[in-house]
């Protein structure tokens, strides 16, 4: 878990007598103000930056087609994995995410990428109020909208 406060800088111990330079508090410490402590959990950015995924267009599902598969189970069961597909490493105040995804056809993939990069960075930062150093983007399906007919022939969907 890590503790924050977006809208307040982190606040430094007095100096030791003689010294020139503050010392700075450990990162890991609480931020605190007049009326508590406010920690927000690591599962809770890693669902922001899920939503802000979902936000996206082009993106047709978060994680991979085995993490799919086992949320449509978890789904059936009543529980819902909010992040799935999305991993969030926080070290020093920075949060490093890795997305997995699914775009749809015929979505240029790099832009997509861009989007969501940008989408999740926004997110984060301004609700979270952590600094994003990456967001690293893995594609790993393209789902295309078909329907087969009454042969096995895929045919484009209309509508």
């Amino acid at each position: 878990m890590n503790s924050i406060l977006p809208d307040q800088p982190a606040s430094t111990p007095p100096a030791p007598a003689g010294a020139t330079t503050p010392v700075p508090t450990p990162l890991s410490a609480p931020d605190v103000t007049g009326d508590g402590v406010t920690a927000i959990e690591d599962s809770v950015i890693g669902t922001v930056a899920a939503l802000a995924v979902r936000e996206v267009p082009g993106v047709h599902s978060l994680g991979s087609a085995s993490a799919r598969a086992i949320g449509v189970i978890r789904e059936s069961l009543g529980s819902e994995d909010s992040s799935r597909g999305i991993t969030v490493v926080i070290e020093d105040r920075a949060v490093t995410v890795d997305v997995v995804l699914v775009a749809d056809y015929p979505v240029p993939l790099h832009a997509l990428a861009e989007s969501v990069r940008t989408s999740v960075t926004q997110a984060i930062e301004g609700l979270v109020g952590l600094s994003v150093t990456a967001v690293n983007v893995t594609i790993t399906d393209i789902y295309a909208d078909e329907e087969r007919d009454d042969n096995g022939v895929v045919t484009s969907s209309s509508g």
